[in-house]
């Protein structure tokens, strides 16, 4: 208990309470009218308009059983960017096909957890301080805590090197990552350069994560092993300060995903109606369901998203770069990740030609320089040297003119010292 209450200090010192908005005692209703509503619903601000009737047209999220899902029609969606959840694929099912069972089904139970020799005693990341530093407690420890806490937005792990543990690194056997997802070309870059890309995730009831979308423009997958998330998704278009709920929450309240989802999401879909047809709020419209033990959410590049654990669960989750939306990753990691950029360029000439030469095609486009191209170093050198020799000519040029000064003054105040005839 010392231990967790000294993560929780480190994580939030600023928060001297965190029972205080009573979210122990105001979740089970909330979690019980969800139950009682049908799952998928879909938020029109502007029903009528063009955009809501087409928008309608499509299901999402779309519902599809592994079991019958070909990569194939999968990645149509894909490249629509269409949300999906995937059922069975922890069952065994897997592109319209059996495989094996994960075996996360039996592992990642509490009650195997609990009595996990390999996992207890290691130390998960479930935050960080305000110098952005990692706090880690034990799985044991995590896992009382997570039982009889009343905290308002738990503590939540939310852990991506366990890989990097001899013995935690095992959850890595415990689940796979799904064919649909497999082509990451993320993955052509050395694990030590490439952002981080994948957690494990063991989260108590109301804690979640804050809407945000996926960095670099990559996609992401999340299977649920254990319990039932709430999720919420804004198509790319809705502009960043509405999702946020930019002026909709007061000063002395909380932004957690329980708040989030309990308090400001509803005051953003008042807000929307009472604006509807304002430029900010211009075909608004969001999308919310709850995903269940057993099924994966596929959040394409772009989409908002945010997620509160309605019970306790277990997940895990990766991010990854699709040869099917290159051109979003490509024009934000050629900026976000300058070194990494020129280095994946390089293996995708090698592995990838068509898209080496589609990021040279979009380079050329905006007229973009590769700061880590041998050939820009050797302009920037060659520049820098010139800079440097002009300088140290101007240098010289200056010494030679104050010398010459020097000596012109020494010649008149000798010339005017000397005596008359």
């Amino acid at each position: 208990e010392k231990r967790m209450e000294k993560a929780r200090r480190l994580h939030r010192p600023s928060l001297k309470d965190w029972e205080r908005d009573n979210m122990y005692e105001a979740f089970p209703p909330f979690v019980q009218k969800l139950s009682e509503q049908p799952n998928y619903q879909s938020y029109f601000a502007e029903p009528e308009s063009q955009y809501a009737q087409e928008q309608q047209k499509i299901t999402i999220p779309a519902v599809m059983d592994a079991a019958k899902l070909t990569k194939d029609r999968f990645h149509k969606y894909e490249v629509d960017r269409i949300p999906c959840v995937l059922q069975n694929i922890v069952a065994g099912h897997d592109g319209g096909s059996f495989t094996r069972p994960w075996p996360a089904q039996e592992n990642w139970t509490f009650e195997a957890l609990k009595n996990d020799s390999t996992l207890l005693e290691r130390r998960f990341k479930c935050g960080e301080d305000d110098d952005e530093r990692n706090i880690k407690v034990r799985l044991s420890h995590f896992l009382k805590y997570l039982e009889n806490n009343r905290d308002d937005s738990p503590l939540y792990i939310f852990d991506t090197s366990f890989d990097e543990d001899d013995h935690a690194n095992r959850i890595l056997t415990d689940y796979r990552v799904p064919s649909y997802f497999k082509d990451d070309l993320f993955g052509l870059i050395s694990e030590s350069r490439r952002p981080p890309y994948r957690w494990w995730l063991v989260g108590p009831e109301r804690s979640g994560t804050c809407v945000h979308i996926d960095p670099l423009a990559t996609s992401a997958w999340n299977t649920l092993v254990v319990g039932q998330k709430r999720w919420v998704l804004f198509p790319p278009h809705v502009p960043k300060s509405v999702v946020k709920g930019n002026g909709l929450v007061r000063d002395d309240e909380d932004d957690e995903a329980v708040h989030y989802f309990m308090v400001i999401l509803p005051r953003i879909k008042r807000k929307a109606e009472a604006l509807r047809g304002t430029p900010k709020y211009k075909d608004f419209c969001c999308y919310e369901f709850t995903q269940n033990p057993g099924e994966t959410c596929y959040i394409p590049q772009g989409w908002w998203h945010a997620v509160l654990n309605l019970t306790d669960t277990v997940a895990v989750t990766q991010n990854f770069a699709s040869p099917r939306n290159f051109d979003n990753v490509w024009l934000k990691t050629r900026t976000g990740r300058k070194r990494m950029a020129w280095k994946w360029l390089c293996q995708l000439e090698e592995k990838y030609p068509h898209l080496a030469k589609r990021a040279k095609e979009l380079n050329k486009r905006d007229e973009f320089v590769m700061k880590y191209d041998p050939a820009e170093i050797e302009r920037r050198e060659r520049e820098d040297r010139l800079r440097k020799e002009e300088r140290k000519r101007r240098k010289e040029e200056l010494k030679n003119k104050e010398q010459l000064n020097q000596k012109l003054s020494l010649e008149r105040s000798n010339s005017g010292s000397m005596p008359r005839a």
